[in-house]
């Protein structure tokens, strides 16, 4: 089994730390977080990985090379221009023959990857996304009523739960061929395509494990946590 990580992004929420260096270079503590995803896909028993690369790709290329100082084999999909989550993922298609594992570049996953492969096979899915339990406060009293403008209730300041896509996914190799090539195309559209075909999506519900470091405040928070425990 392969897995496919998304690391072509421009990184704009992230500017200007991301002027001159892509993404996923970004260091937490002493090493990139793209080598953080690296050793847990690892940890998890995937060794093959194959990365989508775009953007100031040749500083991705010289750190990793081909994996072996990693204890994993590296082959590169690099496109020219970004083309958002599933377009990036179009590229690796020569590399795919066999169910793969699809993760975005810009989040650190800890929970069982294994077991949500397993997951994926014993349902027979087309694809297993992992999802993670959001909670959000709104800060104003959320009022029911009737149509007629009846109050019905107040509820002050309720705590909401949504479930979020993380950007980890168990995929079959024929998602790929509901991608169009070379143009930005967003894994959303795909989900959506596959669903309306009838094909089976199935998920995970993950509650901790997942951080997202899309953006510059997220991102500079971890970082100084990372230093602060000496993270090597």
């Amino acid at each position: 089994m392969k897995a496919v990580i998304l690391a072509g992004g421009l990184g704009t929420r992230l500017r200007p730390l991301t002027n001159k260096k892509p993404k996923p270079m970004l260091p937490l503590g002493k090493k990139p977080l793209l080598e953080y995803l690296i050793k847990w896909i690892r940890k998890n028993g995937v060794k093959d990985i194959v990365l989508c690369v775009s953007y100031l790709h040749e500083t991705i290329e010289k750190y990793f090379e081909d994996g072996s100082k990693f204890g994993v084999n590296i082959e590169y999909a690099v496109s020219r221009k970004p083309l958002a989550t599933a377009g990036q993922l179009k590229t690796a298609q020569k590399f795919i023959d066999d169910t793969f594992v699809c993760v975005y570049g810009d989040s650190l996953f800890n929970f069982s990857l294994k077991n949500m492969i397993a997951a994926h096979k014993k349902k027979k899915s087309f694809i297993t996304m992992s999802l993670y339990e959001h909670k959000t406060s709104i800060k104003y009293g959320v009022i029911e009523t009737k149509g007629n403008g009846k109050v019905l209730s107040w509820n002050e300041k309720p705590e909401i739960k949504s479930k979020i896509n993380m950007g980890c996914y168990v995929m079959e190799p024929n998602i790929l061929n509901f991608i169009p090539k070379n143009k930005p195309y967003g894994m959303d559209s795909v989900i959506k395509k596959v669903i309306s075909k009838r094909n089976t999506v199935n998920s995970v519900l993950v509650k901790n494990g997942f951080i997202d470091v899309g953006d510059k405040k997220t991102y500079e928070k971890l970082n100084l946590e990372y230093k602060k425990l000496g993270k090597i």
